[in-house]
């Protein structure tokens, strides 16, 4: 990564301004899973302990057009100062004369954290005036929400062009992992992609098969392509109108690209509906039968993926296999998950729903890296520059 990071500037004596990935969730006005918090706790310590002040700020959730309490960070505070074990000082605001009073009376080691970025209306749009009042707040800034790097806004992009702007540890991390999907991969390269729709992914589809060695794809997505290759697909979700795209990108990418080869029907889109495995061989042949649907990759297809994965020194994975939230149409899901773990290759995990899945399936702590930002790192697959990185100061 050739950004600066916190380790390449001197903290001794200064107030950080650090923008962080808290948009957490809640239920009765107390965090119900802290992961981001304490995703951000290396950064924040390491900070403390050379001698700084932090001031933190995040968004959380999409409050209308001002502050809302249903979305303020004070839970997220309170969170915080128990992992920290010290006091975390709450702003009544993101911005104005108390919260700068605030910011000026921090010691060495204190630690303040903003009111929601969103109750300010200029946040979303990168309002330059904000960043200017937010960068009163600090002498130097740190990012290390790598789940927002990819939103333009004032405390992600604005505010790193008033002070000195340097990742955090886990901005840093995010970088390398993904950086090596995307740059230089060790080889075998095996992509996997899934979820619903491929108009979401068609541009990560098209860059991940430049520079993988074999793209393996399953979920909603996969019905489309087996549409275009000559498949009925009777009730399966087909996005009709990137049929063409989809036969398009078959044509140009051979045999790196593998779908399917079985299926789990289901007669309805219902956890308790009836199911049935289907071949997927033979296109004319084998179309799934009127009334059934796609819900899940079958066992032979499991069996090709592991076949696959078993020389992959790299594996990128974004998106399920099936209808996952259901536990009959999880086991292709949970199957790659548990795949990925034993693999013994570089396994990094696109945010999300994948994020979710590995956790679900009890092997998150034996993949490599699992990313923070679902969204930001589709969009760094994609082989895009990310905003929130793009303005951080080149070592």
């Amino acid at each position: 990564m050739n950004k600066k990071t916190v380790r390449d500037v001197d903290l001794k004596g200064k107030r950080v301004l650090m923008r962080v990935d808290f948009n957490v969730p809640m239920a009765d006005g107390a965090v119900t899973d802290d992961k981001r918090i304490r995703a951000a706790l290396p950064t924040i310590q390491y900070v403390l302990e050379h001698g700084a002040s932090v001031v933190l700020m995040s968004h959380l959730g999409r409050p209308k057009g001002g502050p809302d309490p249903e979305f303020s960070l004070k839970a997220a505070a309170e969170a915080l100062g128990k992992l920290l074990g010290k006091d975390v000082k709450m702003a009544p605001a993101v911005i104005g004369t108390e919260v700068e009073e605030m910011a000026a009376a921090l010691e060495p080691g204190d630690v303040m954290m903003l009111e929601n970025t969103r109750f300010e209306k200029g946040e979303e749009k990168n309002d330059l005036e904000l960043a200017q009042k937010l960068a009163k707040l600090g002498d130097i800034y740190v990012n290390d929400a790598f789940g927002s790097a990819h939103r333009a806004h004032s405390s992600t992009e604005g505010v790193a062009r008033y002070l000195p702007a340097v990742s955090g540890f886990l901005m840093e991390q995010e970088l390398e992992y993904l950086g090596r999907a995307t740059g230089n991969p060790e080889r075998p390269y095996v992509a996997i992609l899934g979820g619903a729709k491929i108009s979401d992914k068609i541009l990560v589809v098209e860059n991940l098969l430049k520079q993988c060695d074999k793209l393996l794809i399953g979920g909603g997505m996969a019905n489309t392509f087996l549409k275009a290759k000559g498949f009925d697909m009777a009730d399966s979700l087909v996005e009709g109108g990137s049929v063409e795209i989809a036969r398009r990108i078959m044509e140009t990418a051979g045999d790196k690209l593998v779908l399917p080869v079985d299926a789990v029907l289901a007669n309805k889109f219902e956890a308790e509906a009836f199911t049935q495995v289907w071949s997927l061989r033979e296109p004319g042949v084998d179309g799934v039968p009127g009334g059934w649907r796609i819900m899940d990759i079958g066992p032979k297809t499991i069996e090709l993926c592991g076949d696959i994965l078993k020389t992959a020194k790299l594996v990128v994975w974004n998106g399920p296999m099936g209808v996952f939230e259901m536990p009959k149409f999880a086991e292709g899901t949970f199957a790659i998950a548990r795949l990925l773990a034993d693999s013994g290759a570089t396994t990094v995990i696109g945010g999300g729903d994948s994020a979710s899945a590995v956790k679900k399936a009890g092997v998150a702590k034996k993949m490599t890296h699992v990313s923070t930002g679902g969204g930001a790192s589709l969009e760094f697959l994609e082989g895009k520059e990310l905003p929130g990185v793009a303005a951080l100061n080149d070592k």
